[in-house]
């Protein structure tokens, strides 16, 4: 995944890998627009309880968290970046449109 995220080569959007946010380390950062990407191995069916913690500190953080298996990133990597590609345009404008419409 990394080979497919690194040097802008998603869109241009810059990641960072394994990156230390506060107690955590996240497996993939986009700094601007705050996404985390998460990939879990079958050992995170056992630790749900402590990926819960985690991603509420990123999310009061302000970061926006995605989370794919290790199976869906080996077998259909092309999917994931879809999903990836997707969180990044999905974020919300943290300022409210004027007069509170939409735009």
């Amino acid at each position: 995944m990394w080979s497919r995220l690194r040097a802008r080569r998603l869109d241009g959007v810059k990641f960072r890998r394994q990156q230390v946010l506060g107690p955590y380390v996240v497996d993939f950062l986009c700094v601007e627009p705050k996404v985390v990407v998460v990939v879990d191995g079958g050992q995170h069916a056992e630790q749900i309880s402590n990926d819960l913690r985690r991603t509420e500190y990123l999310k009061v953080s302000g970061y926006r968290v995605i989370r794919f298996w290790n199976h869906e990133v080996f077998g259909d990597p092309d999917a994931v970046l879809e999903g990836i590609r997707a969180a990044l345009v999905e974020i919300p404008s943290p300022q409210p449109s004027p007069g509170g419409r939409g735009s």
